[in-house]
């Protein structure tokens, strides 16, 4: 019981010298003991069972939270496994310390995900902690998941199948009344996303590295969020220079409209995606006589498993009002499919 306390002091230290380090008040992820703290006072807290010591570690985590949000946009560090293990804390504590933690979910996914999805670590982490408090977050929280679903599907396309096991124990969360639709055609176009992720790669730079500084240093994550933003707000990304001239460049940057569509993070509504436009074929003909990636070749493997466990899910769990409503999404993709087939002619 000594050593747990010493434990417990040096560890609630740890904490509240961070926040006075010049070093690292402003980048708290770049703290190295930051991490182990925040996880060994987590169990000191479940093994105790102590609503004192609980009360006592909240507001030091809460304000660490709050730190590490701030200087995402600004830091090299990765953010996703600190805000992880803090998250469980506010989720398995949350009744003890009167904190909801819905704000500081939805802020995860916003402001930490969306640049860190590329990360293999944070991505299993996140898919981790997605599955050990899946009850917990479909009770509590419902419409997380179904919001967010763009965003964990661009997750599963960067990281491939190693991660597809993970992901589909988390999959029935992202369905509900709300995402129904929306999401068929959005895991049907699962490869295309791909390819739109990979235009941004070799545009920009690389999305995934030795580590999240090197994606920080690259202009990648930062030309992904420009384009959200010109899908979100129609404001205009800058000139793409000359490098963009090749014939590729040209051929892809015409069907952009499409690609920031498959790139939003957030679940939006139905949209209709303009499949038989001659700027759509051009890309898939450019797509077509390159080589295939490997992660293209493993989204082509991994979205029909999907499709099958949308619709294995569908069957038992979605009302008839929303099954017949898909009828028609399915006869549009029908007849896109055989007119983009003509246009490839």
């Amino acid at each position: 019981m000594v050593d747990r306390g010493k434990d417990w002091d040096f560890h609630l230290r740890t904490l509240s010298s961070s926040a006075r380090d010049s070093n690292f008040a402003n980048d708290p992820a770049s703290d190295p003991s930051l991490l182990s703290s925040v996880k060994a006072l987590y169990e000191l807290c479940k093994a105790e069972k102590s609503e004192d010591l609980i009360a006592r570690v909240y507001p030091l985590l809460n304000k660490l939270f709050q730190r590490s949000v701030a200087s995402i946009s600004q830091s090299q560090a990765s953010h996703g496994l600190l805000l992880l293990a803090m998250l469980q804390f506010f989720v398995d504590f949350s009744e003890v310390v009167l904190h909801d933690a819905d704000p500081s979910l939805r802020t995860f996914f916003r402001s930490c995900l969306s640049r860190e999805f590329a990360d293999p670590v944070v991505a299993e982490a996140t898919l981790e902690f997605l599955n050990l408090n899946k009850k917990k977050l479909l009770t509590s929280f419902p419409t997380l998941l179904p919001q967010f679903f763009p965003l964990m599907l661009k997750l599963i396309a960067w990281n491939g199948e190693k991660l597809e096991k993970s992901f589909l124990r988390v999959f029935p969360a992202l369905m509900s009344p709300g995402s129904f639709l929306p999401l068929f055609p959005s895991l049907v176009d699962l490869p295309i996303l791909v390819v739109a992720m990979e235009k941004v790669e070799r545009s920009s730079g690389s999305l995934i590295g030795s580590s999240i500084a090197s994606l920080q240093k690259s202009t990648a994550p930062e030309m992904l969020l420009a384009l959200m933003d010109e899908a979100y707000t129609g404001s205009m990304i800058g000139d793409e220079g000359a490098d963009f001239e090749s014939e590729e460049s040209n051929t892809m940057g015409a069907a952009d409209p499409l690609f920031l569509e498959l790139l939003k993070d957030e679940n939006d509504g139905l949209a209709e995606r303009h499949w038989t436009s001659p700027a759509m074929a051009a890309a898939l003909q450019v797509t077509m006589n390159s080589p295939q990636s490997d992660r293209l070749k493993q989204a082509l493997k991994m979205t029909p498993r999907l499709v099958d466990a949308y619709f294995a899910i569908a069957v038992h769990d979605v009302n008839d009002s929303l099954i017949c409503a898909l009828i028609p999404l399915l006869m549009v993709r029908k007849f896109h499919s055989i007119s983009r087939q003509n246009l490839l002619l």
